[in-house]
């Protein structure tokens, strides 16, 4: 049996270390909004089906400071198609990763964004705005041939976006102790339509 003076003491011991811990970790103890997909968009080619959308708040204060310390920063994107309504599954017909990579040069003062689903070389900008931009907006991309659609049919479009997680020399990890709290995963969006 635990001495009630101990029992208190321990109790107290924890309740000033969690206190300690907001102080000092206060993002850990207040979350910050959580990122979101918007603006979702189909439309079509004469060939092939394409979307659009973009990702907002995925920028939070410390993924800001991560960039700014030179910290490359990789989202991916999941896109994936289903044909719905026939039974009790989805069948999944396309399903697609693409990824944008964020870097900072401090000494030329500018940021590069390599978008490579874009099949283009990184675009080169001294604003972080644009660079954000360029990072958060999907445009114009395939999802599919429309060849591989049935008039009539429906179809589900579900989009995920997801900060992928930093690795870092063992001699910056203590540096950089708060990558690991500036993650980001958004819910599935779903988009239902008939082609």
């Amino acid at each position: 049996m635990i001495d009630s003076s101990r029992h208190k003491s321990i109790v107290t011991l924890f309740i000033s270390l969690f206190v300690v811990f907001c102080l000092l970790f206060p993002s850990v103890t207040v979350a910050e909004e959580a990122a979101v997909i918007e603006n979702i968009k189909l439309a079509n080619t004469r060939d092939d089906l394409l979307t659009y959308f973009d990702v907002k708040k995925a920028f939070t204060e410390r993924i800001n400071q991560a960039v700014l310390n030179g910290i490359p920063t990789t989202f991916s994107f999941y896109i994936s198609l289903y044909k719905t309504g026939e039974s009790w599954f989805d069948k999944k017909i396309s399903n697609i990763q693409i990824k944008s990579t964020l870097k900072y040069n401090p000494l030329k003062k500018e940021f590069s964004v390599l978008r490579a689903w874009k099949n283009e070389k990184a675009v080169i900008t001294p604003s972080f705005e644009k660079a954000k931009s360029l990072m958060t907006e999907i445009d114009n991309l395939n999802i599919i041939p429309l060849s591989r659609l049935v008039k009539g049919d429906k179809y589900q479009l579900r989009i995920k976006a997801k900060l992928d997680k930093v690795t870092l020399p063992l001699s910056l990890h203590t540096v950089f102790f708060f990558v690991s709290f500036w993650d980001f995963e958004t819910n599935w969006y779903l988009i239902n339509f008939t082609y």
